[in-house]
């Protein structure tokens, strides 16, 4: 089978489209025709070198679309069944056998490596064209394309009456904000957190901060127009960092500090507010690295406590599910989050969201009715 994918090429470069020739899948594979794919930071940082991962390569980690194919080892998914893909794992080591799989042994291997966990790649040049080796398989995925091989493991059946196009975000970026919230976190009702950085992750621990009944959830931000977002989706107060001192603002809110925060942002600026915010023996949570910050030890004597969170702890089969439900009842507005953009503008996109004009670009690659080819 063919398929149509947009490859990155390497920073400052633009997608280019290529055809390629996609194996049918293995035993234990699936492959999935694309409606919609939503990008994400790490599709922007893997692009322009910041994470290393073998280019050229063709990226997209929040594909949702219609399984076309399964391998006979697959068992509960069917040609036809409508899925939302999230990240990869091997299946087999302690973290994943023990319900912990975005902590995954071969977490790196399964997610940035451009390969099968073998080592081998899925995408083939045609016979008679360009030789160079592309890498695929990104997250398990590489849903920068019309169709993609992936796994059962990262492949979570959804209902047929729910828009495709908008679930793909649920796979990654929304399922690491809220996962944060509702499972690293598990915070009880009535506590206080703040949330550094309201893009599409922050924006989805907001909402799972307000699902959660918390009495103060703070949003801080350099963009006026995501903090009244975030206010619009339950943030009880909204802080510009710029020129400000957030942990004084912080303190001055909750007097104590508050129980919760997550830094989404990565910048060692913001991550050195994370301690100083916190009340004694509260939580920070950081999502996104940030290999140049500093955390002072001291504080932590106050029974404070940082931990990195991959994936917000989630089990996409079951975690994916749990917040289509929240957006069936109206709590959890993914549409307020999303733009979409028709797949050859896939460089539109990318520029769009590194601007600060959208918060969560989705690509439509193709749609429910499309057949085969």
């Amino acid at each position: 089978m063919r398929t149509r994918a947009a490859v990155a090429q390497g920073p400052d470069k633009p997608f280019t489209f290529t055809d390629f020739d996609i194996d049918e899948p293995r035993d234990d594979e699936v492959l999935v025709r694309i409606v919609a794919t939503g990008i994400c930071q790490t599709d922007a940082h893997v692009r322009n070198g910041h994470i290393p991962s073998p280019q050229p390569i063709v990226l997209g980690h929040e594909g949702a679309g219609v399984v076309e194919r399964v391998g006979p080892a697959v068992a509960d998914l069917r040609p036809g069944d409508h899925v939302v893909l999230s990240y990869q794992s091997c299946g087999s080591c302690d973290r994943c056998s023990t319900g912990h799989p975005s902590y995954c042994d071969q977490a790196w291997q399964a997610n940035f490596a451009g390969t099968r966990l073998d080592g081998t790649v899925g995408l083939h040049r045609p016979e008679g064209t360009d030789s160079e080796k592309v890498f695929g398989h990104f997250f398990g995925q590489s849903s920068f394309a019309t169709y993609a091989l992936t796994t059962e493991r990262n492949t979570v059946k959804v209902d047929k009456d729910l828009p495709l196009e908008l679930l793909g975000p649920l796979g990654c970026g929304l399922q690491t904000g809220a996962g944060a919230v509702l499972n690293s976190f598990a915070m009880p009702a009535g506590e206080t957190i703040a949330i550094l950085g309201v893009g599409a992750v922050g924006l989805g621990a907001v909402m799972a901060a307000n699902l959660a009944a918390a009495a103060t959830i703070i949003a801080v931000d350099v963009n006026d127009q995501r903090l009244a977002l975030a206010a619009e989706l339950g943030a009880t107060h909204t802080l510009n960092a710029g020129g400000l001192d957030v942990t004084k603002a912080i303190q001055e809110i909750t007097v104590a500090g508050v129980a919760y925060i997550l830094d989404t942002t990565g910048r060692a600026d913001m991550i050195a507010n994370t301690v100083a915010a916190l009340r004694p023996m509260g939580q920070a949570g950081l999502v996104a690295g940030g290999r140049d910050a500093m955390i002072p030890a001291a504080p932590l004597a106050l029974g404070k406590s940082v931990r990195g969170i991959v994936q917000g702890d989630a089990l996409p089969h079951q975690f994916i599910p749990r917040l289509i439900e929240h957006y069936r009842a109206g709590r959890l507005p993914i549409e307020r989050l999303v733009r979409f953009y028709d797949f050859d503008d896939i460089d539109e996109a990318f520029a769009a969201a590194a601007r600060g004009e959208v918060i969560k670009p989705v690509l439509r690659i193709s749609n429910h009715a499309q057949q085969a080819a």
